[in-house]
C-alpha cells in the first residue's frame, strides 16, 4: 500500500476509528466502497474475499435486497417509535420469532443496540432480579481470563483482556475470573478437547472464598471468540451449570459472536447441551445491515421481576433510546426470513467439516504455532515476533492486500466467513491464507 492521497488524508482526520491505529491507518488507509455476497470492494474495485463475516456478523453474506428493502419500506412507514410507554408491532413479532430460536423457557426477550449494552444489560437484570427475591448481597460477577464482553463499563470489568481495560482501571468493583481454558496440551484439537473441564471447579473455589450466596452471576462465552476461538472442553459448561444450580447463581452466556449458527446450532447453548438463565446476542440478528442487539431472559426472571413492580408502574428502570427500533425490527424480521427459508444454520453445519479441514490443513507452515476451531469459527495463532500482536496485525494488513479480509486479535487470525459460503469460498480463504502466511 502507498501512501494516502493528501486530499484523501484531510477527509480522514476527522473520524477517531474505534480498536484501530489512527495514525497509522490514516498514513496507510485500507478502505472498502461496497460489497456483496461473499466479497467487500475496494474503491478501485478489487475484491476482498470476507472471511470473519465482517465482525462475526454477516451470516447471510453481504447487501442483502430483502433486508435493504424491508427498512427502506419500514422507514417509510414508522421511523421511529419511542420505546418508553409506546411500542410498535415489528417489536413483539420479533420477539416471538426469537425465542423461537432461543432453548425452552428462555423467552422473553430485551432489546439493545449492541452486544455490548446486551452484556450490561444482562448484569442489571441479574442485579434486580435478586434484589427483588431479598438476596441484594448478591453483587459479585464471575467472568473469564481472555474474555470480551464488549466494551460498556460493565463489560470493561468482566473482560478478561488486559488491552481492554488497562487504561480504564477495573471498570467495577466485585468482579472476578476464572482461568481460562487455553491449555498447551489442547494445541491443534478441532472442536471441544477432552482437557480442561477441572478448570470449571474454579467457580467452587470463588464459591468457597467469597461465598456462593453473594455471587450474582457468572458471564462465560460459549465459546470464547474475540480472544482467538477457545472452544469449552468437553463438561465444562456442563459443571459451571452445577455449580450455579447449587448456589442459585445466574448463568449468563455471552452468545454475541456465537449465537444465529456460528456453533453449527441455533446458539451456542443447544450446540453444547446447557442452557443459561440470560443469554445475550447481537451482530447476526440483523445481518449486521442495522445495530441491534438483544437479551433473552428465562420466562421465570421476568415473571420475578414484573411481578415485584407496581400494578401500574415501570418495573425495570432501563432502555435505550433506540430499543427495538422499527428500521431495526424490520432488518431483523427479514434475517428471520432468511434463516428459515435459506436454513442458514443447517449450511453453517454442514459446511462446518470441510471449514475445520481446509483450515487445519495450514499446519504445516512454519509460522503457525496454533488452530483451533469449532463450527464456523477458527484461530490460525502466528509466532510472536518480539512485540505480541505486532506479527498478527501485520498480516492482516497483508491479507488485505492479497484480497481476504479478517480480523486479528494480538497474534490470532479469526476466521468466520458467512454461512453462504461454498466449498470454493472456503478453498479461497484457505489458499490466500496460506500464500501470504508462507511468505511471512
Amino acid at each position: 500500500m502507498g501512501h494516502a492521497d493528501p486530499r484523501l488524508e484531510v477527509q480522514l482526520q476527522p473520524y477517531w476509528m474505534p480498536f484501530s491505529p489512527n495514525k497509522e491507518f490514516k498514513h496507510e488507509p485500507r478502505l472498502f466502497a461496497r460489497a456483496e455476497g461473499m466479497y467487500f470492494y475496494t474503491p478501485e474495485n478489487r475484491a476482498v474475499i470476507d472471511a470473519s463475516a465482517g465482525l462475526f456478523c454477516v451470516a447471510a453474506g453481504h447487501c442483502r435486497p430483502e433486508i435493504a428493502r424491508a427498512v427502506h419500506e419500514q422507514l417509510q412507514t414508522l421511523d421511529y417509535a419511542p420505546p418508553f410507554l409506546r411500542a410498535h408491532s415489528k417489536a413483539f413479532e420479533l420477539a416471538e420469532r426469537i425465542s423461537g430460536y432461543t432453548p425452552e423457557g428462555v423467552n422473553r426477550v430485551f432489546f439493545t443496540n449492541s452486544g455490548s449494552e446486551s452484556v450490561d444489560t444482562a448484569m442489571k437484570i441479574a442485579l434486580m432480579y435478586h434484589r427483588v427475591r431479598g438476596e441484594s448481597q448478591r453483587q459479585i460477577f464471575i467472568s473469564r481470563e481472555r474474555a470480551y464482553h464488549g466494551v460498556n463499563m460493565g463489560g470493561v470489568a468482566l473482560s478478561g483482556l488486559v488491552n481492554n481495560r488497562r487504561a480504564f482501571g477495573v471498570g467495577l468493583p466485585g468482579v472476578y475470573h476464572l482461568r481460562h481454558t487455553a491449555l498447551a496440551e489442547n494445541r491443534f484439537v478441532r472442536g471441544q478437547p477432552e482437557k480442561g473441564a477441572e478448570l470449571a471447579e474454579d467457580l467452587a473455589r470463588f464459591v468457597a472464598t467469597y461465598g456462593g450466596e453473594n455471587i450474582a452471576a457468572v458471564f462465560v462465552e460459549p465459546t470464547a471468540g474475540s480472544c482467538g476461538c477457545l472452544p469449552p472442553p468437553r463438561g465444562y459448561l456442563n459443571r459451571l451449570r452445577e455449580i450455579c444450580d447449587t448456589h442459585g447463581i445466574l448463568l449468563v452466556f455471552d452468545e454475541v459472536i456465537t449465537g444465529w449458527g456460528r456453533m453449527g446450532a441455533n446458539f451456542g447453548a443447544q450446540a453444547f447441551g446447557v442452557t443459561p438463565d440470560l443469554m445475550t446476542m447481537a451482530k447476526a440478528l440483523t445481518n449486521g445491515a442495522q445495530p441491534m442487539g438483544a437479551v433473552a431472559a428465562r420466562q421465570s426472571i421476568y415473571d420475578a421481576i414484573t411481578d415485584a413492580g407496581p400494578e401500574r408502574g415501570v418495573e425495570f428502570f432501563h432502555g435505550y433510546t433506540y430499543s427495538a427500533h422499527p428500521a431495526a425490527c424490520a432488518a431483523g424480521l427479514a434475517m428471520m426470513d432468511i434463516f428459515a427459508k435459506e436454513r442458514l444454520i443447517d449450511r453453517a453445519r454442514e459446511m462446518s467439516p470441510y471449514f475445520a479441514d481446509a483450515i487445519h490443513a495450514l499446519q504445516d507452515l512454519p509460522i503457525v504455532t496454533d488452530i483451533r476451531s469449532i463450527g464456523m469459527l477458527a484461530a490460525v495463532d502466528v509466532a510472536l515476533d518480539k512485540v505480541p500482536g505486532a506479527r498478527g496485525h501485520e498480516m492482516q494488513k497483508r491479507l488485505y492486500d492479497a484480497g481476504l479480509h479478517l480480523k486479528n486479535t494480538g497474534d490470532a487470525l479469526l476466521v468466520a466467513p458467512p454461512f453462504i459460503a461454498e466449498k470454493k469460498h472456503i478453498d479461497e480463504i484457505a489458499g490466500k491464507l496460506r500464500e501470504v502466511l508462507a511468505r511471512a
